[in-house]
């Protein structure tokens, strides 16, 4: 018999550090399982409804945890040293996150591709929308306190608040009280094929997704068209155009 702590704490420091990394990486893996596996046996609005008081509870213990460990004092769930930081640091920083965002995306779509082939890269991506539309949905509805049946005003500013929204340019036309046209003025995926003299990448299949499970999350009333998104073409002015409405 041994006491299996003493492997841990037998380990050179480059391993534990190795592994306090690690065991983060399984937190973030495990969390999403719970969230996938939730929506797939109760659906989407239970698991979203769930996932909202997990997370208050979880990560508040988290970091509570951590805080005691490194000596950084946490008030109601936020690091103190967070709500000192400089107005446009906070500003510079959700928009490097935006950007982690992004690439976090681009790798796990990139590693399918390369071991399994565009079709299935573009087939997991496109499901993967399924969840994570509604999820920021539902987290910028709480984020901006909006109403259930806020109609187009609503998805407008929900709109402004999404990842795509902090790192990528967007502007928005009022056709009238209740309906919009959405267009990507500037997309950093697009904008980079081209620099690199590539193809538009067609984000279609994706955008059906996308789009309408977003504005029906925030209304469910809110319907969406596409205008144009590749594979379709496109003026110069945009990259993709979508119209949003209620009848």
């Amino acid at each position: 018999m041994s006491d299996v702590k003493k492997f841990i704490e037998q380990s050179d420091d480059e391993l534990l550090i190795k592994l306090l990394i690690d065991s983060f990486r399984r937190i973030i893996v495990h969390y999403g399982s719970w969230f996938a596996e939730v929506e797939h046996q109760l659906g989407m609005e239970n698991a979203l409804d769930v996932e909202q008081n997990v997370w208050d509870m979880s990560f508040s213990n988290q970091l509570n945890r951590i805080g005691k460990t490194l000596g950084f004092p946490v008030d109601k769930g936020v690091p103190e040293f967070i709500k000192s930081l400089p107005r446009q640091t906070l500003i510079d920083l959700i928009e490097k996150i935006g950007i982690n965002w992004l690439a976090n995306d681009g790798i796990w779509f990139q590693a399918v591709e390369k071991k399994h082939g565009m079709i299935d890269a573009k087939r997991c991506n496109d499901t993967c929308w399924t969840r994570f539309s509604p999820f920021e949905a539902y987290r910028i509805k709480k984020l901006l306190e909006l109403p259930d049946n806020g109609g187009i005003n609503a998805l407008k500013k929900a709109l402004a608040f999404r990842m795509y929204a902090f790192i990528n340019e967007q502007i928005i036309e009022d056709i009238d009280e209740n309906c919009i046209i959405f267009r990507m003025q500037n997309c950093r995926v697009q904008a980079a094929r081209k620099r690199k003299g590539l193809p538009d990448y067609p984000c279609k299949s994706a955008g059906m997704v996308e789009y309408p499970y977003f504005a029906r999350t925030i209304d469910n009333r809110i319907q969406t068209e596409c205008i144009g998104c590749p594979p379709d073409e496109h003026p110069e002015e945009w990259f993709c155009a979508w119209k949003f409405f209620i009848n």
